[in-house]
C-alpha cells in the first residue's frame, strides 16, 4: 500500500488492477519461498492472473488508451532471441515473468506492464474472465500439444482449476469423450459441470488399475492424456492408460526426479510431451469468452477484497472451492 505508484515506460501501460486470481504456485511461494529453482530471496508481489483498467499509457503505445479494460499475459520477453522468432517465447530463459523471483507480480493497486502484453477485453467480457484467461491458458497450450481434435477421446488426471481449463477446452476443440480422475468428490462434480463425460474417483488403486478404469469407462484407452497433477503415480497412470501412438502431455509440476515405466511407453509409442506456460493464447481465448463458446465463471467460487487477502490465501491453501478471486479496485461496485 506504500510503494509508490509508478511511471510507465515508452512501450508500458500503468494500470488499475481489478480482478487478480490465486493460483497454487503464488501458495507455494507463500508457504516455501520456492519453486525448483526460483528461490525468493526479496519481498516479492504475488500474483499473475490479472485485469485491470488503463490508467496511463508510455510514448510508444498508441494500440491502448487510458480507460481501456485489459487482460494482463504475464510473461515477457526481455530480448528477441530465437525462441521469439520462432513463436515459442515462453521457453525464452530471460523472460520476465510475474510473481517467479525476482519479478514482481501483480497483486497490488497499480502496476505497469508491456503495452504488447495487455489484451482489450470486449464489453462482453468481464473483468474476472479476463483474468481467468491466464488458467485458460495453460489448457489451451496443453490440448495443442496434445493434438486435441474432432473426435477425440481424452483422459484428464486432477480436477484442479488447471485440470478443469483442460476439460472446458478440450470439449471445445471437439474432443467426443473426456474423463476426469481426482481423489475429492466435490472436484469431480465441478468437472461434470464445465463438461466431463466420465468422471473416476481414485481412491487406493494402483496406475494399472486407474488406467484399466479409465479404459471401461471410455470403452477405449484414450489418445491422450493430460496429466495435471504432478504425482508419481497419476504420471505412471498416464502413461499405462495412452492408447500406442498416442499422446500424454505433463502438465502438472512435482518432484524433479520420478518413476516411470519408461519402456511401457518407448514400446508402445506413446509420446511424452512437456509443457511450460503458454504462448500465443490470449488472443484466442478473447474470442472464444466474447463468443460466449466457453464459459469459465463457474471455476470462481470465492471472492475476497485486496484488504483480506491473507483470508483469501488461507482459504486456497486449504483447498477449499477452485479458484479464489481478489478484487482490487475498491471503487469498482461491480458484482
Amino acid at each position: 500500500e506504500n510503494r509508490p505508484i509508478p511511471e510507465p515506460g515508452p512501450n508500458e501501460v500503468l494500470l488499475r488492477m481489478h480482478s487478480v486470481g490465486i493460483c497454487g504456485s503464488d501458495v507455494h511461494y507463500w508457504q516455501h519461498g520456492k519453486i525448483g529453482d526460483f528461490v525468493v530471496k526479496d519481498p516479492m508481489v504475488l500474483g499473475h492472473e490479472a485485469s485491470g483498467t488503463v490508467v496511463k499509457v508510455g510514448s510508444g503505445v498508441t494500440h491502448l488508451k487510458p480507460g481501456d479494460r485489459v487482460a494482463i499475459e504475464p510473461g515477457v520477453p526481455r530480448e528477441m532471441d530465437e525462441f521469439c522468432k520462432t513463436g515459442r517465447y515462453n521457453l525464452s530463459p530471460t523472460i520476465f515473468f510475474c510473481a517467479t523471483p525476482p519479478d514482481n507480480g501483480n497483486l497490488c493497486r497499480y502496476y505497469k506492464h508491456s503495452a504488447s502484453y495487455c489484451y482489450k477485453l470486449p464489453d462482453n467480457v468481464t473483468f474476472e474472465e479476463g483474468a481467468l484467461i491466464e488458467p485458460l491458458s495453460v489448457g489451451i497450450h496443453a490440448c495443442r500439444r496434445a493434438g486435441v481434435t474432432l473426435g477425440s477421446k481424452v483422459f484428464i488426471s486432477g480436477s484442479g482449476p488447471i485440470g478443469l481449463v483442460n476439460v472446458i477446452v478440450a470439449k471445445m476443440m471437439g474432443a467426443a469423450a473426456v474423463v476426469v480422475t481426482d481423489l475429492s468428490a466435490s472436484r469431480l462434480q465441478k468437472a461434470k459441470e464445465v463438461g466431463a463425460d466420465f468422471t473416476i474417483q481414485v481412491k487406493n488403486e494402483t496406475p494399472q488399475e486407474v488406467a484399466s478404469k479409465v479404459e471401461s469407462v471410455l470403452g477405449c484407452m484414450p489418445e491422450i492424456t493430460v496429466e495435471c497433477t504432478g504425482v508419481q503415480a497419476c504420471i505412471q497412470a498416464g502413461i499405462y492408460a495412452t492408447h500406442s501412438g498416442g499422446t500424454l502431455v505433463l502438465v502438472g509440476l512435482g518432484s524433479e526426479m520420478v518413476t516411470v515405466p519408461i519402456v511401457n511407453a518407448a514400446v508402445r509409442e506413446v509420446d511424452i510431451r512437456g509443457i511450460f506456460r503458454y504462448c500465443n493464447t490470449w488472443p484466442v481465448a478473447i474470442t472464444l469468452l466474447a463468443s460466449k463458446r466457453i464459459n469459465v465463471k463457474p471455476l470462481i467460487t470465492h471472492r475476497f477484497p485486496l484488504e483480506k487477502a491473507l483470508e483469501a490465501f488461507e482459504t486456497t491453501k486449504r483447498g477449499e472451492g477452485v479458484k479464489v478471486m481478489l478484487k482490487c479496485d475498491p471503487t469498482d461496485q461491480s458484482p
